[in-house]
């Protein structure tokens, strides 16, 4: 009977050797832990502390784990760049302008605007009234416009105009609106070589050459 006996606790020793990482005497909790109070250096522990058998691990590392994957989300929804406002549309409006070139008044099927205090009119129809032709580059988005021995280059979205070849400054630069290019009216007079009259009490410009 003792044979028995002693077979049986060397069977039982075998199988929780086999089966237990870190088993050693002492009862467990309802959680499948305890406190380490005996022999703790033997199994690699310190005395009092808290551990699990069979590879538990602590519901403190889980909610650390949670803690650590809430922080880094919220850190990956804090580096999101914020959109940046849109800039506001620059404000055109009809500015009712007369233009007559030698003495005829000049019929516009676009209206001339006024922008920042300048006059802009519409190129193809100002170009065609004073006899002026126009050539385009779409790549560079340059305008030619030539008449007799008197060349005019300008660029759209560029104040920089050249005269015959010469380059200079205007007060506004030459722009696209809703499919028509409008250039500054002054600047185009005046590469032509022609001279012009602005009337503010009737607003009038008056282009002759």
């Amino acid at each position: 009977m003792k044979k028995r006996l002693i077979y049986g606790s060397l069977a039982l020793s075998l199988i929780l050797g086999s089966t237990t990482v870190s088993a050693h005497p002492g009862r467990t909790d309802s959680n499948g832990g305890h406190t380490c109070r005996t022999n703790c250096s033997k199994w690699g522990l310190s005395n009092g502390e808290y551990h699990y058998h069979n590879g538990g691990g602590s519901s403190s590392s889980g909610s650390s784990s949670s803690s650590s994957s809430s922080q880094s989300s919220s850190n990956k929804n804090e580096s999101k760049p914020k959109p940046k406002p849109k800039p506001a549309a620059p404000t055109y409006k009809e500015s009712g302008l007369k233009v007559y070139i030698n003495g005829k008044q000049l019929s516009f099927g676009s209206e001339p605007l006024i922008y920042q205090n300048t006059n802009l009119i519409p190129l193809r129809e100002i170009a065609e009234g004073m006899g002026a032709t126009v050539t385009w580059n779409k790549s560079s988005g340059s305008i030619g416009i030539k008449k007799g021995n008197r060349k005019m280059t300008l660029t759209i979205g560029s104040k920089t105009v050249f005269y015959n070849g010469t380059s200079e400054t205007a007060s506004a630069a030459p722009k696209v609106i809703k499919g028509v290019t409008y250039v500054p009216a002054q600047v185009f007079a005046r590469g032509l070589g022609a001279s012009i009259k602005y009337s503010e009490s009737n607003n009038t410009l008056k282009i002759t050459f």
